[in-house]
């Protein structure tokens, strides 16, 4: 006969166990000690096996007969509930391994494998290790857009709106790496995707003048600091370059016959390759600086060692020691002192647009400009250098 709950409340607990039977296998074990546990027997293969439903009143007589129901449809799937619920146990216990941290790892990983830039992994690498600290122990499929909205208003109330911007995108490459790979439903940062304050734009501070730029060239000329920051500032304003290019140049790049400096792919903003013509001024101070030691590649190494690149803050710290402060120029500014006194000169402005590598919207132009300007950015180049030699001496 079928259990009611009246009956099932009315079993009281006896010396030795007992069991109370329902119907299609399920029946309810009662102890000595009071406790009254669901079981259910079912056969497989010619062989009898019992599963557990949990313990009564914490599951219902209706519960227990929907997961002996349950059980009853696996068996006519022909799956065994047994090895489904050791599997399904795994499961649980792996996604809950699968912390954040292991995923970001792995993602961590794929970048160094693409090849990114350098500067672009290490700035993930602080995004993971040291912003997002908070969620490296949390499982990866268990995060909130709550949990990542707050951690990120944290850093944007420090002041760093870009920072905010740029750590949820980073974050956002960790989860939809965990939802590929099957650890994460969804990517928790989509949501929250305009409730960030937007970045604040604030362009480089750069001299546009044209006297203002020959005082600042005679103050270079005049800098009594070392002299491998002084000519690798020189060389960034002659090749149009940016600093971090210029940072890593290296013997093998350089071409002294063709008088050619061709920026790797993984160095570029763009992540293309970029040759740079090299003005007879810009090949002088090539020349000056070539290493002719053994091993040694960099053109402009740190003042520490000649086989690493001098400290990002290497150009404006000289620039603040000539006089200047950040609020009128800075090493990334001298890339639009060039565009603008040469656009203010007249110069074609697609061809300075090709000297300084920006990438045109439209894939056609841009081979086009790319196969088209190379005469135009020698003479460019050439141009720009002896201008800059006349403004000096202005």
């Amino acid at each position: 006969m079928a259990l009611t709950d009246l009956k099932i409340k009315k079993a009281n607990a006896k010396e030795r166990s007992y069991k109370l039977y329902d119907s299609l296998g399920l029946f309810l074990l009662v102890k000595p000690n009071g406790s009254k546990l669901w079981r259910q027997k079912y056969q497989i293969n010619g062989k009898e096996r019992l599963v557990a439903h949990g313990s009564y009143p914490r599951i219902s007589l209706r519960e227990a007969r929907q997961r002996r129901d349950e059980i009853r449809d696996q068996l006519e799937a022909g799956t065994d509930p047994s090895v489904k619920k050791r599997l399904d146990q795994i499961e649980a216990e792996t996604q809950a391994r699968t912390t954040f941290l292991l995923v970001a790892e792995e993602y961590l990983q794929m970048a160094h494998d693409r090849e990114l830039a350098d500067a672009t992994i290490h700035k993930k690498n602080w995004h993971i290790y040291t912003l997002a600290e908070a969620l490296h122990q949390r499982p990866v499929s268990e995060i909130t857009s709550a949990e990542i909205l707050h951690l990120l208003k944290k850093v944007e109330h420090s002041g760093r709106r870009e920072t905010a911007k740029k750590l949820r995108g980073t974050l956002s490459g960790v989860f939809r790496l965990a939802v590929v790979t099957m650890r994460a439903e969804n990517d928790p940062t989509y949501a929250i995707k305009g409730a960030l304050l937007p970045v604040k734009v604030t362009n480089r501070a750069a001299i546009i003048d044209e006297a203002d730029f020959g005082n600042f060239l005679r103050d270079l000329d005049a800098y009594t600091g070392a002299g491998v920051i002084k000519d690798a500032i020189k060389f960034q304003i002659l090749t149009m370059a940016r600093p971090g290019e210029v940072r890593g140049a290296v013997k093998r790049e350089i071409d002294l016959e063709k008088r050619t400096w061709t920026i790797p792919a993984e160095r570029t903003k763009m992540r293309r390759e970029h040759i740079v013509p090299l003005s007879e001024q810009a090949l002088t101070i090539v020349e000056a600086n070539w290493p002719n030691i053994d091993g040694v590649e960099l053109l402009f190494p740190s003042l520490n060692s000649n086989r690493k690149w001098l400290s990002e803050n290497a150009f404006n710290s000289a620039i603040r020691r000539m006089g200047y402060s950040k609020e009128e120029v800075t090493a990334h500014g001298f890339r639009a002192t060039a565009s603008t006194i040469l656009n203010n000169r007249g110069f074609d402005p697609d061809v300075i647009e090709a000297a300084l590598a920006h990438q045109d919207r439209n894939a056609i132009r841009r081979t086009y400009n790319r196969a088209t300007y190379w005469d135009q950015r020698v003479k460019l180049m050439q141009e720009w250098a002896e201008l800059a030699d006349e403004l000096q001496g202005a």
